[in-house]
């Protein structure tokens, strides 16, 4: 049971959890503000750009069409029914992460955390408000059989988990300039 919800919970939320990293693999680009301030700060700064949320999102979306074409043996080696994804939810675990990270950017901003600035509980959970809320808007009854309240609790456990550590190896080999 346990184990099954775990396996649920990290393959639905596999495209949500790829975007980022590959918005970051992007680099540079138009920066989505334009440079565009609002008082003393920019509205979102140089790490939001056009590309990297195209990227991002493609990167999500290819990801569940893929997870889609291994469905039946990888839920037969885990033992567990995992879903498929439909491709506006697709799109939307992607899109809607980006967009997740997007808006903590701009809370960051509001509340004077330079970039990169570390902003506990909101970096980790960000993408995943993101990508479940708009996942919820493009397909409501998917989602509802999908995330029910026990994989919505490992999601919120395994989340900040995964993150952390990922950024932790990220940061050790060199790949980002802050451990969070």
């Amino acid at each position: 049971m346990v184990w099954s919800l775990v396996a649920v919970a990290f393959w639905v939320m596999l495209p949500a959890y790829v975007p980022n990293n590959f918005a970051v693999l992007a680099g540079g680009g138009q920066p989505i503000d334009g440079g565009r301030m609002m008082g003393d700060s920019r509205l979102l700064g140089d790490g939001k750009t056009w590309r990297g949320t195209a990227i991002g999102t493609l990167a999500g979306f290819l990801l569940a069409m893929g997870l889609n074409a291994v469905n039946a043996p990888a839920s037969a080696a885990l033992g567990a029914q995992l879903p498929d994804f439909p491709l506006l939810v697709a799109v939307g675990l992607a899109f809607g992460a980006m967009l997740g990270d997007i808006g903590a950017s701009f809370i960051k901003r509001r509340s004077g955390r330079q970039r990169g600035a570390a902003f506990p509980g909101l970096d980790q959970l960000d993408f995943v408000i993101g990508a479940l809320l708009l996942a919820f808007l493009v397909d409501p009854t998917w989602f509802i059989e999908t995330f029910t309240i026990g994989v919505i609790a490992v999601v919120l456990v395994m989340t900040p988990i995964l993150h952390v550590t990922t950024n932790v190896i990220a940061y050790g080999l060199g790949l980002k300039n802050e451990p969070w």
